[in-house]
C-alpha cells in the first residue's frame, strides 16, 4: 500500500531550499510542490488516466497561489480525472486567468484573500478600509518595487492632515505587512514601511480620557439593547463595575470567586505580583456572575472562548463587541473604564465629605445604575 503524503504546512513550503537538481514535494491529492534550481517554487497536480501515469498539469507560482487555494484546485482537477478527463486544459485556462502580481493593487487583493481568510471579520475590514481609502488610491497602479519609504511618508502625512494621526500609524502598519507578506512569497525584495518610524507618524500622550455620567449611561443601554452574546454583555458591565483590568477579568476562573462573601481574589501569579487582589464585588455583580455561573459551558473560565477548547476568550473579543455597537462615544477605549470609576469616586467622596476610599464598589456601582436608569428615563422622554 503507498505511503500517504503528510500535508504540507506554509511555514514548511517557505522553508523548502533549492538543490542542485529540481525537486517535488507531495502534499496529496495528487498536489506537489516543485522546487526549481533557481528557488522558484511551482504547484503542479500529478494524476492518472486508464492506468497510465500522465505528464504533471501545472497550477502556478507558489508566490502567487497560496497552499489553500492550491488545494483547491487539486481537489477540482481530481474530481475531472474521476470522471475520467484530463485536467490539462482546464490548469492552462486557470494560469490565463491568474493575475500578475507585480502590480500592487493585485498583489493587494492576493494578501486580502489569503493573508486575511483566517482573521476575523473586523481586522479584515479595517486592514481592507486602509488599502481601500488612502493605500491604494495612491499608489495602487504602481509596481510593487517603485514603492519607496517616501510614498508611504506622503499617505501617512496625508492622513495625518486630516486630523487621524492613529489612523496614518496603522495605515503605516497595514502597508508594513502587505510587505512583509510579498517578501515571504519573494514579491518583494525589500519594505518600504520598515525603514519608516512608529515615533516619525504619530505620538501618543498617556490618556485622560473619563466619561461622563452620560456617557456611561449611554453606553450600558446600547450594550443590552444589542445582539452581542450575552456573556460579553454581562462581561462589558462587570468591567465598568469592578474597575479591573480587561486581561483580569477575561482570564478569570471559577475558582477564584467566593459569591456568597461577594469577594474575588485574583491570585498573585496571574498578576505577576506580590500578593493576591482582593475585589470587592458589589450586588450587582455578583448577580450577574451568578446568572453566567448557572448558566456557564466551562468549569474554569468564566468567559471561555466559543470554539470549544477550554480557554478564555481573546483579549480583542470585547474590544470588537464596543467596535460593533456603533457607538459615538469619542476616544474611547475599555481601559477607560478604570480611570473613569477612579475621577468619578473621588468627584463622591468629596461631595459626601466621608473619605470614601477609591475601592468603594458598591458606591460606584450605585452610581452607575443612576446614569443607565437616567439615560432610560431621558430615552423615555
Amino acid at each position: 500500500m503507498p505511503r500517504l503524503a503528510v500535508p504540507l504546512t506554509e511555514s514548511q513550503i517557505r522553508a523548502l531550499e533549492p538543490r542542485a537538481t529540481r525537486y517535488s514535494v507531495a502534499d496529496g491529492n495528487g498536489l506537489v510542490i516543485e522546487v526549481m534550481t533557481t528557488g522558484t517554487k511551482v504547484w503542479r497536480f500529478r494524476y492518472s488516466l486508464n492506468g497510465r501515469r500522465q505528464p504533471l498539469a501545472t497550477i502556478g507560482d507558489y508566490r502567487m497561489i497560496s497552499l489553500r487555494v492550491a488545494r483547491a484546485k487539486a481537489q477540482k482537477y481530481a474530481e475531472l480525472v474521476a470522471q475520467g478527463l484530463s485536467p490539462a486544459s482546464t490548469a492552462r485556462r486557470d494560469r490565463g486567468a491568474q493575475s500578475k502580481a507585480d502590480v500592487l493593487r493585485e498583489a493587494a487583493e492576493l494578501y486580502l484573500a489569503t493573508a486575511m481568510a483566517g482573521k476575523s471579520d473586523e481586522y479584515r475590514r479595517t486592514t481592507r478600509r486602509a488599502l481601500d481609502k488612502d493605500v491604494l488610491p495612491a499608489i495602487g497602479d504602481m509596481k510593487i518595487e517603485a514603492v519607496t519609504s517616501d510614498h508611504v511618508v506622503e499617505i501617512c502625512e496625508r492622513i495625518k492632515s486630516r486630523g487621524s494621526p492613529k489612523m496614518a500609524l496603522h495605515t503605516r502598519n497595514v502597508i508594513k505587512r502587505l510587505y512583509e507578506y510579498l517578501m515571504a512569497r519573494q514579491l518583494a525584495t525589500r519594505n518600504p514601511a520598515a525603514v519608516v518610524p512608529a515615533r516619525s507618524i504619530a505620538t501618543f500622550d498617556s490618556r485622560n480620557r473619563v466619561l461622563t455620567g452620560d456617557e456611561i449611561g449611554t453606553m450600558l443601554r446600547a450594550i443590552d439593547a444589542s445582539s452581542i452574546r450575552r456573556p460579553l454583555k454581562l462581561a462589558l458591565h462587570l468591567l465598568v463595575l469592578t474597575m479591573v483590568r480587561k486581561s483580569d477579568l477575561i482570564e478569570s476562573t471559577w475558582r477564584e470567586f467566593n459569591l456568597d462573601r461577594a469577594l474575588w481574589t485574583i491570585p498573585a501569579a496571574r498578576l505577576k505580583k506580590d500578593r493576591d487582589q482582593l475585589v470587592h464585588l458589589p450586588h450587582q455583580a455578583v448577580a450577574m456572575l451568578r446568572e453566567l455561573h448557572q448558566a456557564r459551558v466551562s468549569r474554569q473560565f468564566v468567559f471561555p472562548s466559543v470554539r470549544g477548547d477550554d480557554r478564555p476568550i481573546a483579549k480583542s473579543t470585547l474590544n470588537q463587541a464596543v467596535k460593533a455597537l456603533g457607538l459615538e462615544v469619542e476616544h474611547f477605549v475599555l481601559h477607560d473604564f478604570r480611570r473613569t470609576a477612579s475621577a468619578h469616586l473621588r468627584q463622591l467622596a468629596q461631595r459626601r465629605e466621608t473619605g470614601v476610599s477609591a475601592l468603594d464598589g458598591q458606591l460606584w456601582a450605585d452610581f452607575v445604575d443612576r446614569q443607565v436608569a437616567d439615560d432610560r428615563n431621558q430615552t423615555a422622554g
